[in-house]
């Protein structure tokens, strides 16, 4: 199952314990499929593993984190003025929303080998 939009990074601590980490921006028309896309990975992981969500630290197998942001970027226009040795500021036109989602998902070695084969993970 190929994912478009999270790219992973994989880390593990000293106990084992692997985790992927990924965040996504992505404009209003691509929110509907990035949402999509995080329900895939999260729905395999309870389809695969049910039952065994919860931290690591307290038995679970896999567990994950997600948050997401809206922001609106507003581009500031910079001029140097050489007279005065300052730099003026002025507010450009807002541009569209963006969504950032981040998605962490963590767990044993088995967890990680099943999701790095499921999505192709490197």
């Amino acid at each position: 199952m190929p994912l478009r939009y999270l790219d992973f990074d994989y880390s593990e601590d000293f106990e084992g314990t692997g985790t992927f980490d990924a965040m996504a921006a992505v404009a209003p028309a691509q929110v509907v499929a990035l949402h999509a896309e995080v329900a895939q990975v999260l729905a395999w992981a309870h389809a695969q593993f049910p039952g065994m969500n919860g931290p690591t630290d307290e038995g679970g197998e896999w567990d994950y984190d997600l948050a997401c942001v809206q922001e609106v970027a507003t581009p500031l226009d910079l001029a140097f003025d050489d007279a005065s040795g300052t730099i003026a500021v002025q507010a450009g036109t807002p541009g569209p929303a963006r969504t950032t989602l981040t998605l962490s998902i963590s767990g044993s070695s088995m967890f990680c080998s099943a999701l790095r084969e499921a999505f192709g993970l490197d």
